[in-house]
């Protein structure tokens, strides 16, 4: 099995990372919404308005836009 190299672990890592907050709306309806709330706002925020959820993580943006402005720099 070859090595897996660190951008592309990190990589998968951010996939999965994606793809749950993905579902997560969809597990609002599962979960109770106040043991999502127990979560520190860093790593979950949830907007509720209406019977409307947006739910997102803003460590994860951060994040994301860190690694465009590293890679517009270049």
């Amino acid at each position: 099995m070859p090595q897996i190299e660190g951008f592309t672990l990190l990589g998968i890592f951010f996939i999965l990372l994606g793809i749950a907050l993905l579902l997560l709306p969809l597990l609002t309806k599962v979960i109770n919404l106040q043991n999502l709330e127990k979560i520190p706002p860093l790593l979950l925020y949830i907007y509720k308005s209406d019977g409307f959820y947006f739910i997102t993580s803003p460590l994860l943006l951060i994040i994301s836009l860190i690694f465009l402005f590293l890679y517009l720099i270049r």
